[in-house]
């Protein structure tokens, strides 16, 4: 049987990618990232190790020990890390960090997947893995936008995408076509915070992949935390691209979208 090394983050997408590559076939060995990763991860896989998420040159050592050709990486590891903890990086990740031009997340992803390939360890396209949770075309509740809602969608994702193209961030919270916040390196549900406390009710959340996404890796997700900082500022309306993003419990959030009188749409541009 083939092996699977999955990295794994925060929230519920490791999860899911374990079951999928489990139901392809894959002994599937979890890097599980302390202090991110689920603890209920180790339900899902066949074996897990928990690795630092600072020791790079650890992860890289384990994944040699179980022979491991073949990896994903699923699930957040949040860039503020770099800032705020008091995680050690390794002397790998160390010159990793050194080796880079900047510390934009492509930048970043992109050097360690080359260390991977560098190791003889492939890293597969996250949606081999996901094809049943990619976000479908169309919406998806029966709550639907308005039409300024719908030009909120379209002027936000003309936005959304040229952030993304910079590397900066992948959403945007608009109302009446106006930018209420852009996200950067805080994230989507604190970005979806800070622009509806400024919109006030009826704000529209714009999330898209970037013009060039590399499926590795930072593929968009929407899960219920997502949803819960909607409902907190009485957002009105999700737009994901469809087919390009993930989401998450996506019965659970339908249903809890219908009862805040939430829109959900997969959005092509």
């Amino acid at each position: 049987m083939k092996k699977l090394g999955l990295i794994a983050g925060t929230g519920e997408l490791p999860t899911a990618i374990a079951s999928e590559a489990k139901s392809q076939g894959y002994i599937v060995i979890a890097i599980a990232l302390e202090p991110l990763a689920d603890k209920t991860l180790s339900s899902y896989v066949d074996e897990i190790k928990w690795v630092n998420v600072g020791k790079f040159g650890k992860i890289l050592d384990t994944l040699k020990k179980y022979d491991i050709k073949e990896a994903v990486m699923a699930g957040k590891v949040s860039k503020t890390l770099l800032y705020k903890s008091k995680i050690t990086p390794d002397l790998r990740a160390v010159k990793l960090l050194f080796s880079l031009k900047d510390k934009r997340d492509d930048s970043i992803m992109l050097a360690i997947t080359k260390e991977l390939e560098d190791e003889g360890i492939h890293l597969l396209d996250i949606t081999r893995f996901s094809k049943g949770i990619l976000t479908p075309d169309g919406v998806l509740t029966e709550n639907k936008p308005t039409e300024d809602e719908w030009k909120d969608i379209a002027f936000g994702w003309k936005i959304a995408k040229e952030i993304g193209r910079l590397d900066i961030g992948q959403t945007v919270v608009v109302k009446n076509q106006a930018v209420m916040a852009v996200e950067a390196i805080e994230g989507t549900d604190e970005a979806i915070i800070r622009g509806g406390k400024v919109a006030g009710k009826g704000a529209v959340v714009v999330k898209v992949s970037k013009p060039n996404q590399d499926m590795r890796f930072d593929v968009p997700v929407i899960g219920l935390n997502t949803l819960k900082a909607m409902i907190e500022v009485h957002a009105r309306v999700l737009s994901v691209e469809a087919k390009k993003s993930i989401i998450l419990n996506r019965d659970k959030i339908i249903e809890e979208s219908q009862k805040a009188g939430i829109a959900i749409v997969g959005y092509k541009g």
